[in-house]
């Protein structure tokens, strides 16, 4: 009899979770254009941070070869021992003054509340930049254009509702 209820109750919570409403996202253009440099491509990953700094998750990247994600530090801190799961996001790499469009799914209920998005970026043997694009997540921003300190010349962001 306990068994029987402790299935039921198992399978009742398996179908609420399967259920339950996930957030609304939206999708978002993000246009990444490089400063002209010398040497190879540049990895860069997109992270969504909570409003503390920390990690929330993997928005994108751009470098599909695991062995040089070690190269971009403080995302691999984090990714090394998370179980997010990164195949549908990765990309080809882009070189200097080159640009890429991706697009980005950022989660409505994180507007506008103090979460930033941060663009790291790493170029075999050159430099790392923590920071190359780092911006709170609000309305007006994911609407702009935003200048890069590193390799990123300057991102654009557009919602496509």
């Amino acid at each position: 009899m306990k068994s029987k209820l402790l299935i039921t109750a198992i399978i009742s919570l398996l179908i609420f979770a399967a259920f339950s409403p996930k957030p609304k996202s939206t999708p978002y253009k993000c246009m990444i254009q490089l400063i002209n440099y010398d040497g190879e491509g540049a990895y860069i990953v997109v992270s969504l941070l909570d409003p503390q700094g920390n990690y929330v998750e993997t928005l994108n990247i751009l470098g599909d070869d695991q062995e040089w994600y070690h190269d971009l530090t403080a995302w691999w801190k984090y990714f090394e021992n998370s179980t997010e799961k990164i195949d549908a996001i990765t990309g080809a790499t882009i070189s200097g003054g080159e640009r890429t469009i991706k697009v980005i799914k950022i989660d409505d209920d994180k507007l506008d509340k103090g979460y930033r998005i941060r663009f790291e970026t790493a170029v075999e043997d050159q430099k790392y930049v923590q920071d190359d694009v780092t911006f709170e997540l609000t309305s007006e921003n994911v609407k702009s254009k935003i200048e890069g300190t590193g390799y990123i010349r300057y991102i654009r962001m557009l919602p496509q509702k």
